[in-house]
């Protein structure tokens, strides 16, 4: 059994003391108060929580005095990290990838793909489901796929290929969902192009998350999506019509369309502080999430990387197309978006949290087990010291990160 001491971030509010039980991976106990059996233990060194060396029948128990326990971090929208892309498809790139990711939090994530010809896709989707066979443990387990395109508007290919785009194509589709069940978990595309409406209607039958992005349409063309069963937006405000007070476009019909959930890069630079805080106080209702939207250049400095196959130019910790310097994804880690929602948008903790984990379950429908510290739930959390700086990572009652 380990036992793990803190601040602890729950469903229904914060556990100050409070202990965490764990057995065979699962969440066995949430007491209120110390547990007082565990002999590892950490001190606050320059505001640094410092981990002794004590060990216990060979489990890892910690004490965190003034720190935070959180439920494991949940990215439904990455693409890489640490040199590696989704999009290479080889159980190396998968490795490198969960495992950079799992060093900063994030204890689930889906494969998230680029728009590629149909071949490229197909054997992301094929190494996907080999990779989630293996179960591997090392770092973030993945949940499935997360189709960026194909199907998205020529108008707004962001750092998309614009060669690969393609008007939604229903037969690829139901090719990809009979053949990988349940792998497909959110698909991105552009609600207003002809066919969406089909395609969103069969997905949303099928419990896959359909979210408009890289998208032309207007107000009511999105509500009209929503209809259907659209049910999310794509990095809100980035590759998306504006808001205007005479069309308020795909950003306008997101901040009100409470069954919408947003996506949001929280790293100042791709939405303005202001504005993140803004959909703070319009997403109320757990309909705001996290995401990295990370790149291969995440973990590493600036230079020249590839995306989906075009040339990124990284400099400052910004990625930007080499040819028109539009912005292609991020280099930011959950961690780093978690910390600035407290400490630029000024959320708690608890609030944080919920953006970075509870509400991406909620919305893959696996609130229950994952996401949550409850009895029962899989032990995927993070500890934090009182900076939030990351003291360990477990997965599944295991510890990936230091």
């Amino acid at each position: 059994m380990i036992s793990l001491e803190g601040n602890i971030v729950t469903d229904d509010g914060v556990l100050e003391g409070g202990t965490i039980r764990i057995e065979d991976g699962r969440i066995i106990e949430v007491l209120a108060e110390p547990d007082g059996r565990t002999d590892r233990s950490l001190t606050e060194t320059d505001g640094q929580a410092v981990l002794s060396h004590a060990e216990n029948n060979g489990n890892a128990d910690f004490s965190l005095a003034d720190g935070w326990i959180v439920p494991g971090f949940i990215d439904v929208h990455v693409h890489g990290g640490y040199g590696s892309d989704f999009m290479e498809a080889t159980p190396e790139a998968f490795d490198t990838i969960t495992r950079f990711h799992g060093q900063h939090g994030t204890t689930s994530m889906l494969a998230t793909t680029m728009t590629a010809p149909k071949s490229d896709i197909d054997a992301v989707l094929q190494t996907t489901a080999d990779y989630m066979a293996s179960a591997p443990a090392a770092g973030a387990r993945l949940l499935g796929v997360h189709l960026e395109g194909p199907f998205i508007s020529p108008h707004w290919p962001g750092a998309q290929n614009p060669n690969h785009i393609v008007p939604p194509n229903l037969s690829w589709v139901r090719e990809w969902t009979e053949t990988y069940t349940n792998l497909i978990r959110q698909l991105t595309l552009a609600p207003e192009i002809e066919g969406a409406d089909e395609l969103i209607a069969y997905l949303h039958r099928l419990g896959v998350n359909v979210a408009a992005g890289h998208t032309d349409a207007c107000f009511d063309q999105i509500i009209t999506a929503v209809e259907h069963g659209l049910s999310q937006a794509v990095h809100t405000f980035n590759a998306m019509t504006g808001l205007h007070h005479r069309e308020p476009g795909v950003a306008g019909a997101t901040l009100t369309d409470p069954r919408i959930v947003a996506e949001v890069i929280a790293d100042g630079v791709h939405v303005h502080p202001a504005v993140v805080k803004l959909l703070t106080m319009t997403k109320t209702d757990g309909n705001l999430v996290l995401i990295t939207d990370a790149m291969a250049a995440a973990g590493l400095g600036d230079g020249q990387y590839s995306l989906g196959g075009l040339q990124v130019t990284v400099q400052n910790q910004v990625a930007r197309l080499s040819d028109s310097g539009a912005l292609a994804g991020s280099t930011l880690t959950m961690i780093d978006a978690f910390r600035f929602m407290v400490q630029q948008v000024g959320l708690s903790v608890p609030q944080a949290s919920r953006l970075a984990s509870a509400n991406a379950a909620r919305q893959l429908g696996i609130d229950g087990s994952y996401g949550t510290i409850r009895p029962g739930a899989s032990a995927d959390l993070v500890l934090l010291d009182r900076a939030l700086n990351i003291v360990a990572v477990y997965r599944d009652g295991q510890r990936i990160a230091t």
